[in-house]
């Protein structure tokens, strides 16, 4: 093969969806890539799709396996509905691990060969083929061979050199049976790409991959996540809200509420987060879905991400207060994404949210809760950092963002998983509070960045009529501290025809 050197090093495509953003282009052309991780992280999955992009491109492709054979191959190719069709497999496997002992291969007890046969046998396979796209599954077999880290480096390096010299782009695998060598691995590698199976105590494993080197590249660093479906891994890349932006209109969203939106200074501006904090009841959820209700009947794209409730029980409730939803999903205005906490990573749920805004424009998103969240993502201090991230993108998209927050316990002093007040551009209190033998509702801001407010406090209900607030509540004390005391006159309140007649 000639060498060019205008190609040399330019990103050649993965095939693996995500992973090209994450690499900046691509894997680099006529480069040996290390792709490592434990058995079952999706190292060889990730290696057949390379080679079936290289293949759909009119590409020769060669698959080197030491550890499968290629009926195996075929399975996993099989239940991801592929098709080999067009790469050269090349089995270094002993007879008695085939599946088929009659299928028609090239068979060498590998533990009866010396190490330089080994690699010889493979290297002429290459020069047979010449391909441009090489897989070599796996590293593991070389190591066992070699009895010694010199020996064993020595061999790698062999390996990388051809591969260079005839301009093939390698992506060589290792399941990390041995730790201690890892560096010498990443030393020679042009790039390091680790894949990571983590196992929580309950729900679905997590999978994420973490580039550790590439050499010349801007690669986006950190942990993505990633699934393994049927079609192959669709990696997640970690959000970075600084490189999404678009020019909004600078108007307010309004509830049709017209006493909440004077609460709220006229309503809640676009390009903000908005979190409406209480005890479980006091109507969090109601409130967002008259300002989801209101964008809706403007015509209005929403998404609601609902870890807490079913989306039959959302319509119920939003029909039993006059809000009938479905309508606006048949004429897809409206998305609901039902949320297992137990089955969703982080980076999956950024993905959702991103592609409902930039391909479906929502322009009002409910995050609902912030607790059923937090139950996806345990760690805290990570929690903040990603939804930080969420909230400054979807401000610069110019999304009314709404987050939801249970506190615990119902009346008395509340207590807040997580404090997410410092990342909110407004914040909307809700409290119990009991009068005349009722409990009753009481609304008030605490907080808006972005303009005026009213720093009263309303007493609302929730009814069949949907959501109703009444007069400024004047003779209150307590509200801060859980326990609110209405000490004004009952005439004030909802439910009274003085305080109706004033709404």
């Amino acid at each position: 093969m000639n060498f060019s050197q205008h190609s040399d090093a330019v990103p050649v495509t993965t095939g693996v969806p995500g992973l090209d953003v994450i690499l900046a282009g691509g894997f680099s052309a006529n480069r040996a890539h290390l792709i490592e991780g434990r058995p079952g992280s999706g190292k060889t999955t990730l290696g057949l799709q390379f080679l079936l992009d290289g293949a759909a491109r009119g590409e020769t492709c060669l698959y080197i396996t030491l550890s499968e054979s290629q009926r195996e191959l075929a399975a996993v190719a099989s239940r991801h509905g592929w098709s080999l069709e067009g790469i050269e497999i090349y089995e270094l496997v002993p007879p008695e691990l085939s599946l088929d002992p009659n299928q028609q291969q090239s068979l060498l007890y590998t533990s009866d060969l010396e190490l330089g046969e080994t690699v010889q046998m493979a290297l002429a396979e290459v020069g047979r083929v010449r391909p441009s796209r090489v897989v070599f599954d796996s590293l593991s077999e070389i190591r066992l061979l070699s009895q010694g880290s010199l020996r064993y480096r020595r061999q790698v390096l062999a390996l990388k050199s051809f591969f260079l010299l005839n301009n093939i782009t390698t992506l060589m695998l290792d399941d990390l049976t041995s730790e201690q060598d890892d560096l010498n691995l990443h030393s020679i590698s042009h790039a390091v790409v680790r894949l990571e199976q983590l196992a929580p105590i309950y729900g679905r494993e997590r999978r994420r991959l973490r580039v550790i080197k590439m050499r010349g590249t801007a690669f986006r660093g950190g942990f993505h996540d990633f699934v393994i479906e049927r079609g192959g891994l669709r990696i997640f890349p970690r959000m970075i809200a600084a490189e999404h932006h678009r020019d909004f209109a600078d108007e307010p969203s309004r509830s049709g509420v017209e006493a909440l939106d004077n609460l709220l200074g006229g309503g809640l501006d676009r390009g903000t987060g908005t979190l409406v904090i209480g005890p479980s009841g006091s109507g969090k959820s109601s409130i967002a879905l008259a300002f989801a209700h209101a964008a809706l009947c403007r015509g209005e794209r929403v998404l609601i991400v609902s870890f807490d409730e079913t989306a039959a029980i959302l319509f119920k409730r939003a029909a039993g207060m006059g809000m009938d939803l479905q309508p606006f999903v048949q004429r897809n205005l409206l998305q609901v994404e039902q949320i297992d906490p137990a089955d969703l990573s982080p980076g999956e749920l950024s993905e959702r949210v991103r592609n409902s805004v930039e391909q479906d424009d929502a322009r009002v998103v409910v995050i609902d809760s912030l607790t059923g969240y937090l139950s996806a993502m345990p760690e805290e201090q990570f929690l903040l950092l990603q939804m930080h991230e969420i909230l400054t993108y979807l401000n610069q998209q110019g999304v009314v963002t709404i987050l939801i927050l249970a506190q615990s316990g119902l009346v008395g002093s509340m207590a807040s998983p997580i404090d997410m007040t410092y990342l909110s551009d407004t914040v909307l209190l809700l409290r119990f509070f009991e009068a005349r033998g009722r409990i009753r509702r009481a609304v008030s801001v605490l907080k808006k960045r972005t303009g005026r407010h009213e720093e009263t406090i309303r007493e609302f209900r929730i009814d069949d009529r949907g959501i109703r607030v009444g007069a400024p509540l004047e003779e209150f004390r307590g509200v801060l501290t859980g326990v609110p005391s209405f000490e004004g006159r009952s005439v004030s309140l909802l439910g009274d025809r003085a305080s109706e007649a004033g709404e």
